[in-house]
């Protein structure tokens, strides 16, 4: 049986959940998120695991997102145990690559993939992301620059982006 630890954490953003397995981070909740939460990753991508509290092993991961959420990281540095089908490992590799501050949309992202025609799809992938705010699926907008679908809400998005355009704290207000 595989023992998952989690730790809740207050961040600018509100209460974030970081989730791990030995072998590192496997999920972040964002506070409001909607979809179907850790219950629903948990019986897709960890059946019969047991979960515990533990802060010691996502201390670091709690750090590096408090550091983000307080725009004094661009970039993680943490171990990764990242689940979901080839499609969706695909799509969080290429979501990765989207550096801090800038944004792609669906259809690039499908394009980069070599899957032109799975916009939906990616769309979807992007959905499920599992690691929020670590594989920025913020940075994902839709092709005209609106910002479309976010676990935390477009509020959140919108947040998360204007934090790394330089935006001080007092112009997120929506």
């Amino acid at each position: 049986m595989e023992i998952l630890h989690y730790a809740d954490i207050e961040t600018a953003f509100g209460r974030l959940r970081t989730v791990s397995s030995s072998r590192g981070l496997v999920y972040v909740e964002l506070p409001n998120a909607s979809g179907r939460g850790l219950a629903g990753w948990m019986t897709s991508n960890a059946p019969g695991s047991k979960l515990l509290e533990g802060y010691a092993p996502n201390r670091a991961a709690a750090m590096q997102l408090i550091d983000f959420a307080e725009g004094k990281r661009k970039r993680f540095e943490i171990s990764l145990d990242l689940r979901g089908t080839a499609f969706q490992l695909a799509v969080y590799d290429e979501v990765a690559r989207v550096g801090f501050g800038q944004t792609a949309t669906y259809s690039e992202i499908a394009n980069r993939i070599d899957r032109p025609k799975a916009v939906r799809a990616v769309g979807a992938a992007n959905g499920a992301n599992p690691l929020p705010l670590v594989i920025p699926c913020h940075r994902i907008v839709g092709a005209s620059g609106k910002l479309q679908g976010y676990a935390g809400g477009l509020e959140m998005k919108a947040k998360l982006l204007a934090l790394e355009s330089g935006v001080p704290r007092e112009g997120w207000l929506l």
